[in-house]
């Protein structure tokens, strides 16, 4: 039998988890929590635990390590579903990313999964991670003359202000740029600016300028 702990604060919620879980012949529910403190409270120890991100208390993904830094392997089930949720909770340790409009099916096979050491995320969520492994590879990519164009831009600067301040033409930012869409895949200035903030980079350029003066 794999055992499964479920953490969510709504117990309407908690309780029709747990009939899904005890109908499956192969997977059991030993204990339940409303929060990471009360969890941290019970006996029982479980293969996995369903974890949802907005508790009290601690949440999100400092919630995730909490329970993955006990030993825990943690599928996340959450109405929350941007890509910064997924990607930072995953980070954080999540063996699995389940949103809870998730059926019955997908949420046993996942149990399943993530109990047999595997990881499993939504095929609705999972083109956010390859999105992010994307553009990371892309970021090693860039030059640093790159990371400083996309640093300015990210900051609000225009074109030519971002020439006059790395002295250097408003073509050759141009060309910079145009590079830049070219290995991120990110097109729009807005896709850019929030490629950025994903990558640190924002204000790179400024903190290095203050540091030669």
């Amino acid at each position: 039998m794999i055992s499964v702990i479920i953490v969510d604060d709504h117990p309407l919620y908690r309780q029709g988890m747990a009939m899904v879980v005890d109908q499956a012949n192969d997977l059991e529910v030993v204990g339940e929590a409303s929060s990471i403190e009360q969890f941290d409270g019970l006996e029982a120890r479980a293969d996995v635990v369903l974890l949802d991100l907005n508790l009290p208390g601690i949440e999100g993904a400092a919630g995730v390590k909490h329970v993955c830094g006990k030993g825990n392997r943690a599928l996340v089930i959450s109405a929350a579903g941007s890509p910064e949720d997924v990607i930072d909770a995953v980070a954080a340790g999540a063996a699995g990313y389940l949103t809870k409009e998730s059926d019955a099916e997908e949420v046993t096979l996942a149990i399943r999964t993530v109990a047999q050491g595997k990881s499993y995320v939504s095929p609705t969520l999972a083109s956010y991670l390859l999105r992010a492994d994307n553009r990371n590879d892309a970021s090693e990519k860039l030059t640093r003359r790159e990371h400083e164009v996309l640093a300015l831009l990210a900051a609000g600067e225009s074109d030519m202000e971002i020439a006059a301040q790395l002295f250097i033409s408003q073509s050759t930012v141009h060309s910079h740029l145009d590079r830049i869409r070219d290995k991120t895949g990110a097109r729009r200035r807005a896709e850019l600016t929030t490629l950025a903030h994903e990558l640190g980079i924002v204000g790179q350029t400024r903190q290095r300028q203050t540091g030669s003066s």
